[in-house]
């Protein structure tokens, strides 16, 4: 199980800056892609998005090393 991280004794999910951090780099990503011209071979691009950003947050949570309590 991850642990709660503390931030000036507020105490935020480590689950919850994973999917932050995740949505920053799908950001980044969504504009290269964008720049370069990738959607105009993706057939529903919201949908690439998601899957995206599911498979991101999946690697982000799973290079996480689990703490024992």
């Amino acid at each position: 199980m991850m642990q709660d991280i503390n931030i000036y004794g507020v105490f935020v999910p480590a689950f919850g800056l994973l999917a932050l951090a995740a949505c920053l780099v799908q950001a980044a990503l969504r504009r290269l892609l964008t720049a370069i011209g990738f959607y105009r071979f993706v057939w529903h691009p919201p949908l690439f998005n998601l899957a995206l950003y599911t498979c991101l947050l999946g690697t982000a949570v799973a290079l996480i090393p689990v703490m024992p309590r």
